[in-house]
């Protein structure tokens, strides 16, 4: 075989040369030699020998995509740069670039056993969603971040079937107690009774039996509605001067008792002047408020309620005990009084929420009705008329005329008291009586309804004489 003359077909190239071998023959890589360097990165190498004798190797190509060279290793390199490959070529690639892989991160426990294939993000990925992860994902190729990117929340790695039995756990709601049935008014209609009742019984006893009891269980009443108010005026920042009030509470029913009507109007004055001075002495914000709130106050609940002495007082103040069998004219006027107003709470109520259907004040008491009110008139009238013929053996209309002056009182004092508690924002002054709410939720009637008595029973004596 000639110099010139190439080898000839079906021979196998070989990287040695015999010993009767030409040496002018050209040297072609073996296989091994080839599959040697693409192991080893050579491949740049192996090719540049195969063309330099002018014969391409016959192993099987493998294509490796050119790498940019950056300056600060793959950190610079864009996602976008890196074509899809196999698994076999990144190992090329990375030991042509001289990158090291580096050590994963083992995933936590509980998602170890499931990898979820949301997790792992694919070698395939268009380029627009790689463009929308942060710098730092863009910086190291998708395979490699395969390991890391297992690690998914536990939440998500717990299959649908083990965390039913918990949401379920979560949601489900304890048991609540029943609230206790109220009636359509809005009260526990048994401890209403029951509590009206005890009252009832209670002021009654030390009426016909030892007025200087009935002081007593009044002023206390009266001192406690004073404190309902003053609580709840502080919704509005309204400070009332306690101590002056409750002195000029306790001291004005006995003066109306004893000195009758001057006592009475004596020891209201008193006890604003007493509230004006104590409020001078104090250094703190907001004194004209707290004054004409203390005014207010003792005009409203500790003067009004005295009127109920002036009537008692009609047959002469007494200390002493007295018997059922002989009450004096002053208990009977104020027991027919108390029945007026209890008729009217009682038989306004029954009415009210059986028939009740047109609001007598919407904004100020929503529950009150005009059926309400007519049923209290009928019931007021019954009762005022069988009281005064069997009581005071008067003639009926004088009971007429008291429950129709009676009726329309106990109403405006009842509507003067929610008034003030809607303009304060309290349902109840307090909640100390079941069933009531608090003591002025059951003086607020009697308050208007003592005056116009007083006024009635007076006029009717000066009437006679």
């Amino acid at each position: 075989m000639s110099d010139d003359q190439p080898p000839a077909a079906g021979s196998a190239p070989s990287g040695n040369h015999g010993p009767g071998a030409d040496p002018g023959a050209p040297n072609y890589p073996s296989r091994r030699a080839l599959r040697d360097a693409e192991r080893a990165g050579s491949k740049g190498s192996a090719r540049s020998a195969a063309d330099a004798n002018g014969r391409r190797p016959a192993s099987r190509k493998v294509p490796v995509p050119p790498v940019p060279a950056a300056p600060e290793g793959l950190s610079g390199l864009p996602a976008e740069a890196l074509p899809p490959v196999r698994r076999r070529d990144i190992r090329t690639r990375n030991a042509v670039a001289g990158w090291t892989r580096p050590a994963a991160v083992p995933p936590p426990a509980a998602v170890r056993p499931a990898a979820t294939p949301t997790a792992a993000p694919s070698a395939v990925e268009p380029a627009p969603t790689r463009a929308a992860q942060p710098p730092a994902a863009q910086a190291v190729p998708a395979a490699q971040t395969a390991p890391t990117a297992q690690a998914v929340p536990a939440a998500q790695a717990v299959p649908p079937a083990q965390t039913a039995p918990t949401a379920q756990a979560s949601t489900a709601k304890p048991p609540t107690a029943k609230p206790p049935k109220t009636s359509r008014a809005g009260r526990n209609l048994p401890a209403a009774i029951v509590v009206g009742l005890g009252l009832l019984i209670l002021v009654l006893g030390g009426l016909l039996l030892y007025p200087v009891a009935l002081i007593v269980i009044v002023a206390g009443f009266a001192a406690v509605g004073v404190w309902e108010v003053s609580r709840a005026l502080l919704q509005r920042r309204i400070a009332v001067p306690l101590a002056p009030v409750l002195i000029g509470t306790v001291a004005m029913p006995p003066a109306a008792y004893f000195s009758g009507a001057e006592g009475l109007l004596f020891a209201l004055v008193a006890s604003a002047v007493a509230v004006l001075v104590w409020r001078c002495l104090d250094p703190a914000e907001g004194a004209v408020p707290s004054i004409f709130a203390g005014v207010f106050v003792l005009a409203w609940i500790p003067f009004m309620m005295s009127f109920v002495f002036l009537l008692l007082r009609a047959g002469g103040p007494t200390t002493g005990i007295t018997w059922l069998s002989a009450p004096h004219v002053g208990a009977l006027q104020v027991v027919i009084m108390l029945l007026l107003v209890v008729a009217n709470d009682t038989f306004g109520y029954l009415v009210g929420a059986t028939f009740g259907k047109h609001p007598m004040a919407p904004k100020i008491s929503p529950k009150k009705s005009w059926e309400g009110f007519a049923g209290s008139v009928a019931g007021a009238v019954l009762v005022g008329v069988l009281a005064t013929v069997f009581l005071l053996g008067q003639p009926w209309w004088l009971g007429l005329v008291l429950a129709v002056c009676l009726v329309p009182a106990g109403t405006a004092g009842d509507l003067a008291e929610s008034m003030v508690k809607r303009e304060l924002g309290v349902k109840d002054m307090s909640s100390i009586l079941p069933g009531h709410g608090g003591v002025m939720d059951r003086l607020d009637s009697i308050l208007f309804s003592a005056p116009v008595a007083f006024l009635i029973f007076t006029a009717l004596a000066q009437i006679r004489t």
